[in-house]
């Protein structure tokens, strides 16, 4: 390929698009950093969530427990599984 070719890329599908309106640089810089700002905050209280320790109630292991025994001080030790 020479220097005179030039590589065609597909046209990039833009993230923001204003319909309405004539903004000025700095309002549309505002609203870019509102929305980046947003979306920041969504993906930090989304982390978040996803650290948050599993609950053992709700673990499958807790319906795989073994059948109470009968016997003296039995009711004692049947929270020990």
């Amino acid at each position: 390929m020479s220097d005179d070719e030039s590589v065609e890329t597909p046209p990039v599908k833009p993230v923001l698009r204003v319909v309405k309106g004539d903004l000025t640089p700095e309002e549309l810089a505002a609203l870019v950093a509102v929305i980046a700002a947003r979306n920041a905050a969504a993906a930090h209280a989304a982390a978040r969530v996803a650290k948050r320790p599993r609950s053992e109630w709700g673990h499958p292991a807790r319906l795989v427990r073994t059948p109470h025994r009968f016997g003296l001080d039995q009711w004692r030790r049947s929270a020990w599984g």
